[in-house]
């Protein structure tokens, strides 16, 4: 991983002091908003291609926690291992791309760093005062999660019984751009959900289009292509790429039989809870 973000390990071997053991995650930033696609492309670029990947798409080390420094600190308290990193960031001067993440006790606070989900933030994350570090993840994750509308365009497995949905809204010209995949289907949905498909009763506007079988591979999915006449109700993460879709898979609710596509939420206008 060093070998893709040459910036950081310049930045770490710079700024730190020798010794230092630090915790944090990989961020891209890129037109207001986190852009997690970027960094998945910057994860496979080696050489040369790093180093103008890192002037197109500059990363930042977002630091969560101290683990060493010139001793092992993980049975430290966090409480007392983040006072600790406070203070590195102070007494070092330490600078972007190495970035503290902000930390609070005031659930008034919390609050108000929900209201980042618009810039990708997904969630927020909790860890005990006096928790030791612990090599397996022991904190708890809060995910900000809405419910809204999407538009059946394709289904992997069989129209008779789908194993997952691709789901499209339309944009302000027409077309049915794609907002991401659902969570697999139980087999008593998939085959509830047949009921309502019907094929494409012209071209379909995703004709020729491949789609990812996700994360870190290049292996594409077979799809059928559908007529996008169907709604469905789904859960979602609020993240999206810089594309507009959705980061994490959708997880199904239900079919929404009493609302008609030209009612579900324009690709652009974001998810509304319903």
């Amino acid at each position: 991983m060093t070998a893709s973000f040459p910036e950081i390990q310049r930045a770490a071997l710079a700024q730190l002091p020798a010794d230092t053991g630090l915790d944090g995650e990989l961020v891209v930033w890129e037109r207001g908003r986190l852009a997690f696609e970027r960094l998945r492309q910057r994860l496979a670029r080696r050489g040369s291609g790093a180093v103008e990947a890192a002037r197109q798409w500059p990363a930042h080390y977002v630091v969560i926690d101290l683990v060493h420094a010139e001793a092992v600190l993980t049975g430290w308290p966090y409480k007392r291992r983040r006072a600790a990193l406070e203070s590195l960031f102070e007494d070092h001067d330490l600078k972007a791309p190495l970035t503290l993440c902000p930390s609070t006790s005031d659930p008034a606070v919390a609050r108000e760093w929900l209201a980042w989900t618009a810039a990708g933030l997904e969630g927020l994350c909790f860890k005990r005062l006096d928790e030791p570090y612990r090599p397996v993840r022991s904190w708890l994750k809060y995910e900000v999660r809405v419910t809204t509308g999407a538009i059946v365009g394709a289904v992997t497995g069989s129209v008779a019984a789908s194993r997952t949905v691709l789901l499209g809204r339309y944009d302000a010209a027409g077309r049915l751009r794609y907002v991401g995949r659902s969570t697999t289907l139980s087999r008593a949905a998939g085959r509830a959900l047949a009921d309502q498909l019907a094929p494409p009763s012209g071209p379909h506007l995703w004709e020729g289009w491949t789609f990812s079988a996700g994360w870190g591979t290049r292996r594409t999915l077979d799809v059928h292509l559908v007529h996008p006449g169907v709604v469905v109700e789904v859960a979602v993460d609020v993240g999206r790429d810089s594309a507009g879709r959705w980061r994490n898979p959708a997880r199904p609710h239900r079919v929404r039989t009493d609302i008609d596509v030209a009612q579900v939420s324009l690709f652009d206008e974001g998810d509304a809870s319903r």
